[in-house]
């Protein structure tokens, strides 16, 4: 059985050869891939001189990195981790673990049942993480803690059937709605968090980033779950209907005229296309129906070749 310990970088030259060795201590029987994403600091040196596989992806984003590694390398589990020295190597056996067993597809590093509330020292991000969490739990009907975590593994079915989208950090977001959507077992794993070491920066931008997080669960909400979103939006265009409607029926009940004849075309329009999302999302749903049978159908294939390139 082989293991991967995949870790983007960019510019995490003070941390990384910290990273590399606790992780070749932690997994000697690993190979530890490091990908660099146009670092300016030496990364790419320091973290070939503590032992890891350097490679370099040159489009910038940590989407565009993960598309890279789960394309170009091929193992048995896949654990994926940050350059940022934020996550505990020692955790990694019991990730690894969990999918070698075949109890998981997905196994998430979970830093917020233990000490990140109290570790990170930036408070939007803990805002950030409680709602993309309640978010995605609400509308997949599901209990993950951590969605945002980055220390995560993965079973060759899993890294083999992502499609890979979005290009920055909404990554992970975009991982755990493909897992739920697509039926993969998720097994979480409590995990000691630190904050960065003093001198290392975030790459992230709270703002920009955490829009870009929540544009991506709108627009997979969209894709995943076509009918409940084209109904909800169908509701929400017949309720304004609605409000704008009575007035002109208690009009009409008391005058027998109507006298807002303008309003009363834009809402038949509005309704009509209310009527018309309705029936798209009627006939979406039934496109994802064919499209979750194809699937299974590629993942049946995908586990036929993985058992035969295992011989």
């Amino acid at each position: 059985m082989k293991t991967a310990v995949l870790i983007p970088c960019y510019n995490e030259a003070k941390t990384i050869e910290k990273v590399v060795k606790d992780f070749k201590t932690a997994l000697p029987h690993a190979d530890i891939y490091v990908y660099d994403n146009n670092s300016m600091d030496g990364t790419d040196k320091i973290a070939k001189k503590a032992g890891a596989i350097v490679r370099y992806e040159y489009k910038q984003g940590k989407g565009n990195v993960v598309r890279s590694m789960f394309r170009e390398i091929d193992a048995d589990c896949y654990i994926m981790t940050d350059g940022d020295d934020t996550y505990p190597a020692d955790a990694a056996p019991q990730l690894e673990k969990a999918v070698l067993d075949g109890r998981a597809d997905m196994v998430i590093g979970d830093r917020l049942s233990s000490t990140y509330f109290t570790e990170n020292k930036r408070p939007f991000h803990n805002v950030g993480n409680k709602l993309v969490r309640g978010l995605i739990n609400s509308l997949y009907k599901a209990n993950v803690n951590d969605i945002m975590t980055g220390y995560r593994a993965f079973s060759y079915q899993f890294v083999k059937s992502f499609p890979v989208l979005s290009k920055g950090f909404e990554i992970e977001t975009e991982m755990t709605i493909f897992t739920l959507d697509s039926n993969f077992n998720i097994v979480e794993i409590p995990i000691e968090y630190r904050d960065r070491p003093e001198g290392s920066e975030s790459k992230l931008n709270t703002y920009s980033d955490g829009f870009k997080v929540i544009r991506t669960i709108g627009r997979l909400f969209k894709e995943t779950k076509p009918f409940a979103f084209f109904t909800t939006l169908s509701i929400i265009i017949w309720l304004v209907c609605l409000i704008f409607f009575i007035p002109i029926v208690q009009n009409f009940t008391k005058t027998g005229l109507v006298t807002q004849f303008p309003t009363l075309i834009v809402i038949s329009a509005a309704a009509t296309i209310g009527v018309i999302n309705f029936f798209s999302g009627v006939i979406l749903s039934v496109l994802k129906k064919q499209h979750v049978q194809n699937f299974e159908r590629f993942l049946n294939k995908l586990y036929l070749f993985k058992e035969s390139r295992n011989k």
